[in-house]
């Protein structure tokens, strides 16, 4: 079976958001840290553990809005934010530009997948995902469809 889907165009504020949140639950351990820091508090009393503490994280956190910001803005990245339409078998992904272009990419490029409540989505790196809303897929079927793709691949229980 093929899906093709409509066209669509991911809008960079649910990138940044939905890659943010991905590389937080990800990285979850970073939090360890901050508490870690934060509970020098109770060896040597003193508020500067704290404010240290949180200054590193503001930092952390900024960093990685700065980098998933600045893929919206670098010419590498325009392709993700352009309006395409997809093909979705259950050997490859063809990202079409137009009926003449497109890119295939092989599932084995995609290293997890999330499905939410109305959207997949894949992950091909950090910085790299391919957001899915339902609203692109013509009927329940292909995204049924999508859903045991993924299932079957493993990238979701």
């Amino acid at each position: 079976m093929i899906v093709r889907t409509k066209k669509y165009q991911l809008p960079t504020k649910t990138y940044i958001k939905t890659a943010l949140v991905a590389v937080l639950q990800q990285q979850w351990w970073v939090g360890l840290i901050y508490l870690a820091i934060c509970a020098g508090y109770l060896w040597i009393p003193n508020w500067w553990w704290i404010i240290g503490a949180t200054i590193g994280l503001v930092l952390y956190l900024l960093f990685w809005l700065i980098q998933f910001a600045g893929v919206t803005q670098l010419e590498q990245g325009k392709f993700m934010f352009q309006k395409l339409s997809y093909e979705i078998t259950s050997q490859q992904i063809l990202l079409k530009l137009n009926p003449k272009q497109g890119m295939p990419m092989k599932w084995d490029q995609i290293k997890r997948a999330k499905a939410g409540k109305d959207h997949f989505v894949l992950f091909a790196s950090k910085a790299q995902l391919l957001y899915f809303p339902h609203k692109i897929f013509n009927n329940k079927n292909e995204i049924r469809f999508l859903e045991t793709v993924l299932r079957n691949k493993g990238y979701i229980k």
